[in-house]
C-alpha cells in the first residue's frame, strides 16, 4: 500500500506523517503520537470516547481517516492542560465528581470544550445536546452537566 503524507497540527505541535490510506485518526494519535488520552470504546462512532476537536468541531476520531485531516488542527484532551494547569473544565469535572471510571471523560471534556468555544453561556439543554454523542455508564450525567455549567460560569467570570 502506498503511503500518504499528512501535515497536521496536534495540540499546537506540527507533525508531518506518512500514513496508510486506511489509518484512522485515533490510531495516529494513540500509536504514532503517543496521545493515549483519546480512548477507543466502540470503534463505530457510537460512544464518543474517542472525541477530539478537529478544526473547531467535536468529532469521533475512530471514524476519520488520518489522510482526510491534512492541513487540519486537532485538539486532544492532553492539549487542554496549559503550562501545567488544568483547563477549567478539567477542574470542574474533578470538583463535581463527574469522573468515575474515567473512560468517557476525555471525550466528554472535548465535547464540552467544543460547545463552550462556540457558546460560552449554554443552557442545560444545550449542554445535554452537546454531550448526547458521549455515553457514560457510571455518573448518570448529572455531575457532568453540573461540571460543564460550573466551568462555563468560571470562564465567563474570567473573561470579564
Amino acid at each position: 500500500m502506498s503511503k500518504i503524507e499528512v501535515n497536521i497540527t496536534v495540540n499546537g505541535a506540527k507533525h508531518r506523517l506518512e500514513v496508510g490510506p486506511k489509518e484512522r485518526l485515533i490510531d495516529t494519535l494513540r500509536e504514532r503520537l503517543h496521545l493515549t488520552g483519546t480512548k477507543e470504546g466502540c470503534g463505530v462512532g457510537e460512544c464518543g470516547a474517542c472525541t477530539v476537536i478537529l478544526d473547531g468541531e467535536a468529532v469521533h476520531s475512530c471514524l476519520i481517516l488520518t489522510a482526510q485531516v491534512d492541513g487540519s488542527e486537532v485538539l486532544t484532551v492532553e492539549g487542554l492542560e496549559v503550562d501545567g494547569r488544568l483547563h477549567p473544565l478539567q477542574e470542574a469535572f474533578i470538583q463535581h465528581h463527574a469522573i468515575q471510571c474515567g473512560f468517557c471523560t476525555p471525550g466528554m471534556l472535548m465535547s464540552a470544550k467544543a460547545l463552550l468555544d462556540k457558546n460560552p453561556n449554554p443552557t442545560r439543554e444545550e449542554i445535554k445536546t452537546a454531550i448526547e454523542g458521549n455515553l457514560c455508564r457510571c455518573t448518570g450525567y448529572e455531575q457532568i452537566i453540573e461540571a460543564i455549567e460550573s466551568a462555563a460560569n468560571e470562564l465567563q467570570a474570567a473573561s470579564h
